[in-house]
């Protein structure tokens, strides 16, 4: 007897035998009945339409004619067909997460697309007359070596750059540092209210770049995709999110990176370039460093979003004035955390009293209180 005589003969087994029982009043399946579910107990699911058991069941067990088919058995057949036609997707592009983009290939994008509208209109270094121009000549620091203008040059260019939402790279960076601060595995909106959550102050991060460009997410995915700096990262957003000392924490971010902009263009961080022969390290652990002591002093003295405009404009001063202190201290930090040592945001004891907390109060950052001077002012 060949395969297909066998089903048949399976097949009807089971019509004249259990299907008789369960239309009689589920009475206990006799022998023959047990033997034709034996048979059909090694038969896959998918398979029982191709034995037309289903319809046989639906039709004899409620005592329709095999030729009258009711709308609700078409659509049960055709819910049938659609769950036998689910195919597993295997990765279409709008349900694959996106992959994280390091630090470098971001920096390559722009190093490989047409920058020159925008290098049109950074000012490479502020400008100085009279009596400030001569000071600066005699006891400024050095000029940035010839050889290390064009990656500085790209430095500012970036600056300049916006955010475009329709570039698959800046949106990739976006989704990356939602991931690495949230420990989210899944893709986020380019646009929404979880912004908010990371420290934006809108459900666009684009309209939070002004004076610091597509710069201030470069110097973001920096701290979260170092793995030196990703645990200063995460300790400093945890930080922000403290229920009376909260800030936020990618507007303050920004903030630190037209700092590090300021004091590039105001030479400040030439000495340190010159040494190390590269630009672009020395402002990503310029921009790191001038974070990590803005947590300490935000933590140590305990300050508040009122707080904000003087604490940055202070930071602003510390650090134009003193960079390789500020590096000096990041490395500290980064060697201790490397030995698993506790927090050294809170190493320190408060000197101060604590300052009053207010609620309801709007985040001032550098670029929203008078300069001490006129010079070097540049309007971000």
């Amino acid at each position: 007897m060949n395969e297909n005589s066998c089903s048949f003969h399976n097949e009807k087994e089971f019509r004249d035998g259990q299907v008789e029982s369960v239309s009689a009043g589920n009475s206990p399946p006799n022998d023959k009945d047990s033997s034709a579910l034996l048979a059909f107990r090694g038969i896959p699911i998918s398979e029982l339409k191709n034995h037309n058991l289903l319809q046989a069941l639906t039709t004899e067990a409620n005592g329709w004619a095999p030729g009258v088919v009711s709308p609700e058995v078409l659509r049960a057949q055709e819910e049938w067909e659609a769950v036998q036609n689910i195919q597993p997707e295997t990765g279409s592009q709008t349900d694959q997460p996106a992959q994280l983009i390091s630090f470098s290939e971001a920096l390559q994008h722009f190093q490989t697309i047409d920058l020159s509208s925008f290098k049109k209109r950074i000012q490479p270094t502020i400008r100085r007359t009279g009596l400030a121009a001569l000071r600066h000549c005699l006891f400024g620091p050095p000029k940035l070596h010839r050889g290390l203008r064009e990656e500085r040059d790209l430095v500012l260019t970036i600056a300049q750059c916006g955010l475009d939402s329709r570039d698959p790279t800046h949106g990739r960076v976006l989704k990356t540092i939602y991931k690495k601060l949230t420990g989210s595995k899944f893709d986020c909106a380019l646009h929404g209210d979880h912004w908010e959550d990371l420290g934006f102050q809108g459900a666009n991060p684009a309209t939070d770049l002004r004076g610091a460009g597509f710069l201030a997410l470069l110097h973001l995915l920096y701290l979260v995709m170092d793995s030196k700096t990703l645990l200063m990262a995460q300790e400093i957003f945890r930080l922000s999110h403290h229920h009376i000392q909260q800030f936020p924490f990618c507007l303050m971010s920004v903030n630190i990176t037209r700092i590090a902009i300021q004091a590039l263009r105001e030479e400040c961080l030439s000495r340190e370039c010159n040494r190390q022969q590269k630009v672009i390290p020395v402002v990503n652990s310029f921009y790191a460093a001038t974070f990590l002591h803005l947590a300490h002093v935000w933590k140590t003295q305990q300050k508040t979003i009122a707080d904000s405009g003087f604490v940055l404009k202070d930071l602003e001063v510390l650090a134009k004035k003193s960079p390789r202190r500020l590096l000096k201290t990041l490395e500290i930090y980064l060697a201790g955390v490397s030995k698993g040592q506790t927090s050294l945001l809170g190493a320190q004891k408060c000197r101060e009293a604590p300052a009053p907390h207010s609620k309801d109060l709007t985040f001032t950052g550098v670029c929203d209180l008078p300069p001490h001077s006129s010079e070097g002012t540049w309007p971000v």
